[in-house]
């Protein structure tokens, strides 16, 4: 059921995806005023690593000491403060310092999300975090359009980059406004605060027990360690977001160096990526209440691969988006998928379970982009590209491991 709560958390999760989707296409435009190598610009993905394995590591005792709810307005919070600092600075270290701040506040309120998701919809959990993912994704198709426009208007990427800071002010003060009814959050399995915080003034609402967890990864909660079908689904993150962090960073690279587009009009066509997954997650939530994940995440995978070869391939710019977008219709079911195949993995175990998929998500995100980086310098983006299809393939063949590991409840 989408109540109330609900809708707040795929707005809130949205907010995010604005950011994170927007950042790929601002990292070749920072390389350009900082006159840095592609290797270096792609630093900023390091950044985004490492503020992952922060996020991760305050994500349990944060939430176990506020409560969802409060750790979630934190995490929007830290995350326009972060873009503000984005948007302001031009110096590589303190862009560095704003990519990490905003992926460490960026990534508790993935954890957030996800825990929240698990417990408030139980076996409707999947459907639930792919239309989550999916309104990630509807914000994020926003700043390229918005970013390009920007760039082509006033010759910087900034003001469109600067409009997340205005909707997390706007989210914030409609949901804090006495005219609002502020939802509570009745969950199924763990008990939790509201997600929206008490309105002023007014004493703030003790926040509720979640259950138990180790903040630094100990695998361990609740006495229990997390089993094997978690972890091998924890490492498919780490593999599939490699996929997605790369082509956000660097699609933009290859349609300028191989399609021949303008540095806007480039920032602008990585909305196709984010069109073709707003479009697969859409239909993926309702297609995944009839399909197991493992055959449905293996055939997103083969979509991914042809959306490859046509972007690959294609020397004109309209032929590499629609490559774009049959890559996004494929990469829209990565993410929800593994998720939900490691929640499932990891029964009673939410919090310490979200917050441990960080760090496989951080390295992805802070090696392959670094190493294509690195390979564009030295041979061009567009071969460096080649790096792709063997993260799909190296992400098939886990697919068909987990498939055989997982319980049949969990494949289910």
């Amino acid at each position: 059921m989408r109540d109330r709560t609900t809708w707040l958390l795929y707005v809130q999760l949205g907010l995010w995806g604005f950011f994170l989707y927007g950042f790929g296409p601002v990292v070749p435009l920072l390389r350009d005023e900082q006159g840095t190598t592609a290797a270096v610009a792609g630093l900023h993905s390091t950044a985004l690593a490492a503020g992952g394995l922060i996020g991760g590591a305050l994500f349990p005792p944060l939430s176990r000491r506020l409560g969802r709810a409060r750790t979630m307005w934190l995490s929007l919070a830290g995350l326009a403060l972060a873009t503000a600092l984005l948007v302001t600075s031009t110096p590589l270290p303190a862009t560095l310092l704003a990519a990490a701040v905003a992926s460490t506040f960026g990534w508790m309120t993935v954890s957030c999300a996800v825990s929240e998701l698990t417990s408030h919809h139980g076996p409707f959990a999947p459907t639930a975090i792919t239309e989550a993912n999916a309104a990630a994704v509807a914000f994020g198709m926003l700043s390229p359009l918005l970013i390009g426009l920007s760039t082509r208007l006033w010759d910087t990427w900034r003001p469109g980059m600067a409009t997340l800071v205005l909707l997390i002010a706007a989210v914030a003060a409609f949901t804090t406004s006495p005219w609002v009814r502020r939802p509570r959050t009745p969950t199924r399995s763990e008990p939790g605060p509201p997600l929206v915080p008490p309105a002023f003034p007014g004493p703030a609402t003790p926040p509720a027990p979640v259950v138990s967890s180790e903040p630094r990864g100990s695998g361990v909660e609740g006495g229990r360690r997390l089993p094997r079908a978690y972890w091998m689904a924890w490492s498919l993150l780490g593999v599939t977001g490699s996929i997605e962090v790369c082509l956000s960073l660097w699609a933009a690279d290859v349609l300028r160096d191989h399609a021949g587009m303008s540095p806007g009009g480039a920032s602008a066509t990585v909305a196709a990526i984010v069109g073709g997954m707003l479009a697969g997650r859409l239909a993926g939530a309702r297609i995944a209440l009839r399909v197991r994940p493992v055959p449905l995440l293996l055939a997103a995978l083969g979509v991914s691969a042809a959306g490859f070869v046509l972007f690959w391939a294609s020397p004109v710019g309209w032929l590499a988006a629609a490559g774009l977008i049959v890559l996004g219709l494929g990469n829209a079911m990565h993410y929800p998928l593994t998720i939900s195949l490691a929640m499932a993995g990891a029964p009673g175990q939410a919090d310490l379970a979200a917050a441990t998929a960080n760090y496989s998500v951080a390295i992805g995100f802070g090696a392959a982009p670094l190493l294509l980086g690195w390979v564009a310098d030295q041979i061009g983006p567009h071969p460096a590209f080649l790096l792709l299809p063997a993260l799909i393939l190296a992400a098939a063949l886990i697919v068909l491991r987990l498939g055989r590991t997982l319980p049949d409840p969990a494949a289910h």
